[in-house]
């Protein structure tokens, strides 16, 4: 009885190396994804940054939350790719035709991701506080902030998961994840949603990731431009009534497809 309990730990770590591993084995995807917090801060902080004012703090104060957000939404793309390419290749029905647990196997992916993101935020953060970010409340409410970046980052490989199921092949898969431009793009991410028009302002301030824009712009003390909406005036609110909805939604129909597929 000990070792059936103890098999879905045992397989969600096996399946956590061998991601891992992949990126032990792909030098090129680790410099590309500690590469790209770099020009993300230099290109939206420096050059679209010289042109915009936010109303009780500087520009980059009111990017780097929004930035670090980016950084836990782009776990969806990733997982949906590779969870597509694994049922592609076939490596998905070899892993399910050992006794293996199911959830287990796609919780070591999940883990695995939220490793590699802990790294990939770090950086961020390094490089916003050499141009000159800060967390202004503390400690305490900067681990908050991060905290909430990681529980969203771990939710959206969940969901991440459910969608390349869904799509069944790479180039699909690759396809759809273009689709999750714009969903990360129609937030308050990069500008205050006071200035959009009425019914795109709706949309985005009801977008997950506004709130969580929000949130962490509350946490760290960063400016947050005019808040308009329910889901600003309340971010933190907010952000975890989604995170837990999307989770409990995510994890048992991704669980539950996986096991079924190709039946």
């Amino acid at each position: 009885m000990s070792s059936l309990a103890l098999r879905p730990t045992v397989d969600a770590a096996t399946s956590a190396r061998r991601v891992l591993l992949h990126y032990r084995h792909s030098p090129g995807l680790v410099v590309a994804s500690l590469a790209v917090p770099v020009v993300m801060v230099v290109v939206f902080g420096y050059v679209f940054g010289s042109a915009m004012t936010v109303p009780g703090g500087n520009y980059r104060e009111f990017l780097m939350p929004g930035l670090l957000a980016m950084t836990a939404v782009n776990g969806l793309m990733p997982t949906m790719v590779g969870t597509a390419r694994d049922l592609d290749r076939g490596a998905a029905d070899r892993i399910r035709s050992m006794p293996v647990s199911r959830g287990g196997v796609l919780l070591g992916t999940a883990l695995a991701d939220l490793a590699v993101s802990v790294v990939v935020m770090a950086l961020l953060a390094a490089v916003g506080l050499a141009t000159g970010w800060r967390a202004h409340r503390g400690i305490d409410h900067a681990l908050a902030g991060f905290g909430l970046l990681l529980l969203f980052r771990f939710v959206m490989t969940w969901l991440g998961t459910c969608l390349g199921l869904l799509a069944g092949r790479e180039e699909v898969a690759g396809q759809l994840s273009i689709l999750t431009f714009p969903v990360a793009m129609v937030t308050n991410t990069f500008v205050p949603t006071a200035g959009m028009p009425g019914w795109l302002r709706v949309v985005a301030e009801w977008n997950p990731v506004s709130s969580l824009v929000a949130a962490c712009r509350e946490q760290f003390g960063n400016p947050g431009g005019a808040a308009t909406g329910w889901p600003l005036h309340h971010p933190l609110v907010a952000c975890l009534g989604w995170t837990v909805l999307l989770l409990v939604v995510c994890t048992p129909l991704a669980v539950r497809a996986y096991s079924r597929h190709g039946r």
